[in-house]
């Protein structure tokens, strides 16, 4: 199989962002805040947006199965208060589960969280175990900064992140660490701040002791890892000057990094540096990148044809990116898949 691991509803029909604009509005005049009851969108709508976008592009592609959560963006933690994106991201979860009944062959949920800055992540366990034991959901998506570009949370190693780790860990899921939206003016959204925060998530990770209390933690850094592959002797000193371990022992039993790199000399370095243990398969479609590559003719987030031009990978070692990795830093996964006999 070809398991994408990062997928994203972009696709959500329009009454989903009309909604959103009116519960935004709400929290100036609660007035005009809508019931989640008023949200109206059909299993046919949900067909349609899903058929013509990423079911299409999955067959034109070649991969099998999309590990789906709501749109990263879409996200926003850092409107409203806890109430707010608690709505929100229950709104959004089962939109992404009624999408996993439609195609359940094709997609498979990850839960956004609902996060608020200044809030305790411990209010996210019921929104998390809800998503997972009713939802059949196999991970979930981890904002670091629900602020929104303003870092206002203590890093991923603070005991506060604590309760996330101690049910992700119970409940046997990995964690996708990705930011949403960016307020702050100074960062690029999808080419600032979702690639600050990935380095930034992994800066935290070597500087501390975090996988010392949770030996069984998995967490998934996307986009290729931001500037961690490029920069993995600056990272490596770094921490050999902390006195840590090597980053094989410290963070490589626990961080995996995704392909969602979209050009050949970027998969090539990711897989010259990061062990082929530690990478698994993914597009991001249909994402932050959606145009096509004058150099190569082809969508530049069609991340399979760098895998399958790769020169550095054997057989054996793309299927393992493909397939095998996330088969086991997704244990829900793969039981999900061995439960339909694949």
């Amino acid at each position: 199989m070809i398991i994408d691991i990062h997928g994203h509803y972009t696709t959500a029909p329009k009454a989903l962002e009309d909604w959103r604009n009116r519960q935004i509005a709400g929290i100036k005049d609660p007035s005009v805040m809508p019931k989640v009851s008023e949200l109206k969108i059909s299993d046919d709508e949900l067909r349609a947006s899903i058929i013509e976008n990423q079911l299409k592009k999955m067959q034109e592609r070649g991969s099998d199965l999309t590990v789906f959560s709501p749109r990263a963006s879409f996200m926003a933690h850092h409107i409203g208060d806890f109430n707010v994106s608690s709505t929100w991201a229950a709104i959004c979860n089962e939109l992404c589960y009624r999408v996993s009944q439609l195609f359940p062959d094709n997609f498979i949920g990850a839960a956004m969280l609902p996060q608020s800055p200044g809030v305790g992540p411990k209010t996210c366990i019921p929104e998390l175990e809800k998503c997972v034991k009713e939802y059949g959901f196999v991970a979930i998506n981890l904002n670091p900064d629900p602020s929104g570009g303003h870092w206002t949370s203590p890093p991923l190693t603070d005991r506060q992140w604590y309760p996330i780790y101690e049910k992700m860990v119970e409940l046997q899921i990995p964690a996708m660490i990705h930011v949403s939206t960016s307020c702050n003016a100074c960062f690029h959204t999808t080419g600032a701040h979702y690639l600050n925060a990935d380095t930034t998530a992994f800066m935290q990770c070597v500087s501390g002791d975090l996988f010392k209390d949770f030996p069984d933690l998995k967490f998934i850094i996307p986009h290729g890892g931001g500037a961690v592959p490029y920069h993995w002797g600056r990272f490596r000193g770094l921490a050999q000057e902390m006195k840590k371990p090597l980053l094989e022992d410290h963070v490589l039993n626990n961080i995996f990094f995704d392909t969602c790199v979209y050009h050949q000399p970027g998969i090539d370095l990711l897989n010259t540096v990061i062990p082929v243990d530690n990478v698994l398969f993914a597009s991001e479609m249909i994402g932050a990148v959606r145009g096509i590559d004058p150099q190569t003719g082809f969508y530049y987030d069609d991340t399979k044809r760098y895998i399958e031009a790769s020169k550095i990978l054997t057989p054996e070692e793309k299927q393992q990116i493909y397939e095998g990795n996330a088969r086991r830093v997704y244990p829900r996964l793969d039981a999900a898949l061995k439960a339909k006999g694949k």
